[in-house]
């Protein structure tokens, strides 16, 4: 049951940001959107330990995405 989440509505969303940055990385010089990039990059890095994911629970996170986009077709190792 979905509670009012238009699909369609964030697939455009989600199209109009990615033309709006592809734009935007045309537009400015190499050394500003890599700077930003790399900065961005490093900051996921250095955030990453707040986020501990043990190898179990990665695992069953990604079962179970597997399962709601192809019911049935995904052993209990991951595998299709």
């Amino acid at each position: 049951m979905e509670l009012g989440f238009d699909r369609e509505k964030n697939r455009q969303e989600r199209l109009a940001f990615v033309r709006r940055h592809a734009l935007w990385v045309r537009r400015v010089p190499n050394e500003v959107w890599s700077r930003e990039q790399a900065d961005l990059i490093d900051a996921f890095l250095a955030n990453a330990g707040s986020y501990a994911l043990s190898r179990a629970r990665y695992l069953e996170m990604h079962q179970a995405l597997a399962k709601r986009r192809h019911p049935g077709s995904v052993d209990n190792h991951g595998s299709a």
